[in-house]
């Protein structure tokens, strides 16, 4: 079990500068390793003297811990591709998009572009893991010649693809038509209130302008025109004639 408060304490220690080390903290880190209370009493006693052998001592034990935790690391990672192995990277004896006709909604073709786009782009993504994937087994299958370091990338990857597989396939499924077309149909019902009350503003305010031409005024009626939905030709007419628009 990795002590990973002690392999911390052991990496601050040495990334700190050498010269301002605090010497009993590096024999008291060493101290727990290897329980030499001999060598922990004689560090603290001649800090001097011990300062490069715990160096080495702790930098040995930081560099063989941490090679274990990437080694645990990857085993981790491995076991999340051998899953996403046989949910996806199976090849079906048939075309490998007919999987994906399963998936596809009835109301495809009527969907926003985006959200057909998450369909279509994740046809594409499958063929990049099933590429991935392809290129980590001819890695693997070469006996002695595939440490950790090598499968790493190809393991990052193949999950980073798998995640945005999912979070699009999410969105897709998700996408609700009805409750999409009934937020349009507010954000059309409120423009067309603003615009009512915009051009009430205009008819309440353009001869008050034409009284006292105030540059306030004359931005409030510019805003409130840009608001009008089809405004009438009388109403341009007006507030060109007044310089407004």
């Amino acid at each position: 079990m990795i002590d990973k408060k002690l392999q911390k304490r052991i990496q601050n220690w040495l990334e700190s500068p050498s010269d301002s080390r605090n010497i009993e903290e590096g024999a008291l880190c060493l101290l727990k390793i290897d329980r030499n209370q001999i060598m922990y009493r004689n560090a603290v006693m001649h800090p001097e003297k011990y300062a490069k052998h715990i160096e080495y001592r702790l930098k040995k034990y930081f560099d063989k811990k941490l090679v274990e935790v990437t080694h645990e690391q990857v085993e981790e990672m491995q076991e999340k591709v051998d899953r996403i192995e046989s949910e996806h990277l199976t090849l079906p004896e048939s075309n490998p998009a007919n999987e994906f006709k399963a998936g596809k909604r009835q109301d495809h073709d009527s969907l926003p572009t985006e959200i057909q786009a998450l369909y279509v782009e994740n046809k594409s993504i499958v063929q990049r893991m099933r590429d991935v994937h392809a290129k980590l087994r001819i890695l693997q299958s070469q006996p002695g010649t595939c440490p950790d370091s090598d499968r790493y990338p190809f393991l990052k990857d193949l999950i980073a693809l798998d995640k945005q597989l999912h979070e699009n396939w999410a969105r897709y499924d998700a996408y609700d038509t009805k409750k999409a077309e009934d937020e349009q149909a507010e954000v059309v019902l409120d423009a067309r209130e603003a615009s009512k009350r915009a051009a009430g503003f205009i008819n309440l305010n353009k001869n008050r302008y034409r009284n006292n031409p105030t540059p306030e005024l004359k931005e409030k009626l510019a805003e409130a025109y840009a608001k009008v939905i089809n405004p009438t030709e009388k109403m341009t007419a007006e507030l060109k004639e007044l310089g407004i628009i």
